[in-house]
């Protein structure tokens, strides 16, 4: 059951989440350039050994993490003006629907995750849903779309006020405060693009997405001397009512660590990191 967090609602949050809306004006940005060579590297040893690993799968593997064990207060959401922490960590992944738009998948408990496994959740869920089989929630688009146009915001409002406002879960359409993980990470450098500012939704109640620009060769300085470096640009959007420097601080310090040691990602943390990712008491 998801609780209320007092203990993360600082003054700040409580008077932001009273002047802000849902997110509208609350969102803040960030931009940063990783070097992934090495990640990369190991993203090729991994296809030889026959494992079809691509950039995202270890970002999705990495931002799991980072947000488990150095940012456990990112992983929730506002309801009724207040911090609500959510009991577990799954990743919302935006996957191409093969020339007929994007659905979406969750990959559950990331954090505890192997980089191998990730990728083939991904994989099989992207099939399933390529073949009509979409989840619940991502199929709530088709329903919009039968309802006429002067009742959709309403339909939308009043959908958005039962399960994420209220708390209450509509089962039959997927819709709850978790539908859509607890932040998203999407892709736009297979699209030929370096960076871009993305959206929140408000229905998702989601503090982040974090998308993932054009893998490049870049010329770096490295201990005085100018090298050649695979670099990979991030951009995030924050709900800034969660998020302040603070969380986005130790997030990009924490990207940049567990991309240096991509090795790690295909080893199940150790049990003890569990402890680290946020649960309500």
């Amino acid at each position: 059951m998801l609780r209320r967090m007092d203990q993360f609602n600082t003054p700040w949050r409580v008077t932001s989440a009273a002047i802000y809306t849902t997110p509208t004006d609350s969102r803040v940005y960030g931009t940063l350039d990783i070097d992934v060579t090495d990640a990369k590297r190991f993203m090729q040893q991994k296809r030889e050994a026959g494992d079809k690993i691509t950039m995202v799968h270890l970002a999705v593997a990495v931002l799991a993490r980072v947000v488990a064990f150095d940012v456990p207060e990112l992983n929730c959401f506002i309801r009724r003006g207040g911090v609500v922490g959510r009991e577990r960590l799954d990743v919302m992944v935006p996957v191409a629907m093969g020339g007929e738009g994007v659905t979406s998948v969750i990959v559950e408990d990331a954090h505890s995750r192997t980089v191998t496994s990730i990728a083939e959740e991904i994989s099989a869920k992207a099939r399933r849903a390529r073949s009509g089989e979409e989840m619940k929630a991502a199929q709530n688009k088709y329903l919009l779309n039968r309802v006429p146009w002067p009742f959709r915001r309403p339909v939308f409002r009043f959908l958005k006020w039962i399960t994420v406002d209220l708390g209450f879960e509509i089962e039959a359409l997927g819709l709850s405060a978790n539908s859509f993980g607890s932040f998203v990470v999407s892709d736009i450098g297979s699209h030929g693009l370096n960076t871009g500012m993305t959206a929140l939704m408000p229905a998702a109640k989601v503090p982040a997405v974090i998308v993932l620009g054009k893998i490049e060769e870049k010329p770096v300085v490295r201990n005085g001397e100018i090298v050649i470096r695979t670099v990979l640009p991030l951009t995030g959007t924050f709900d800034h009512r969660i998020v302040d420097g603070a969380q986005i601080g130790k997030l990009a310090r924490g990207i940049k660590r567990n991309f240096r040691k991509p090795e790690w990602l295909d080893e199940v943390p150790e049990k003890e990191l569990q402890s680290c990712l946020f649960r309500p008491r």
